[in-house]
């Protein structure tokens, strides 16, 4: 007894086959059984003062000139991370421009893929006195966020779902055998590793979290 598609009756006697064959890349994937790895490296050194001494209504405005600053024109990227770049098939980058300029530098000329899901969680600061460098405000912010404060921007909540999403995004690629860099933030992929690894991908290199910094995953068999 069958059912032919779209059919409200079953249809009787002898049923036509067809076969719809798979794309050869498709084929490919299957026969290779090869899962690609995924490299997420920090951007380099913005071009953003950091000796200012600033209050908190100061580092809002300082904190959205940082989202605008492309690179420091001094820097290079190391060649390490410049080999991974070549090793890799897909290149993503968030859509801030310090992000942007790093993929760019290691992707001799390649495509980059700018994707919103990998910009940085925010950084509101709390409403305390007192003038402090960027880098103080900095800490203060990411500790009020992470304790629940985040003024109406994106919560840490909010920020960990979107972590769950940017991670389904290289893991798309890497799952079918590619090679995936990501140039990104280092507290959003902070939010990533978790993620990672509870979905069986294991650090098989970790570089820090200094500018240029990356950490390279593999999927546990």
């Amino acid at each position: 007894k069958t059912r032919s598609r779209g059919d409200g009756e079953p249809s009787r006697g002898r049923v036509r086959m067809t076969t719809t064959m798979a794309p050869s890349e498709t084929l490919d994937r299957r026969s290779a059984a090869r899962i690609g790895s995924i490299v997420i490296a920090r951007h380099g050194q913005p071009h953003a003062d950091r000796s200012v001494r600033i209050d908190h209504h100061g580092y809002r405005d300082w904190w959205a000139g940082y989202d605008r600053s492309s690179l420091h024109p001094d820097e290079k990227p190391p060649e390490t991370l410049v080999q991974l770049a070549q090793a890799s098939d897909f290149i993503f980058a968030s859509t801030l421009p310090r992000a942007i300029h790093t993929a760019e530098m290691v992707a001799g000329g390649r495509q980059v893929i700018t994707d919103p899901v990998f910009v940085e969680a925010p950084l509101p600061p709390p409403p305390v006195w007192g003038k402090r460098t960027p880098e103080a405000w900095g800490v203060w912010a990411r500790i009020s966020w992470w304790m629940g404060r985040h003024d109406g921007e994106e919560s840490r909540k909010e920020a960990e779902i979107r972590a769950e999403a940017a991670v389904a995004t290289l893991t798309a690629q890497a799952l079918r055998g590619h090679n995936v860099l990501l140039c990104a933030h280092g507290w959003f992929n902070r939010m990533m590793r978790p993620v990672l690894r509870k979905q069986g991908w294991r650090e098989v290199e970790d570089g820090g979290d200094a500018y240029w910094s990356y950490r390279r995953y593999e999927k546990l068999r």
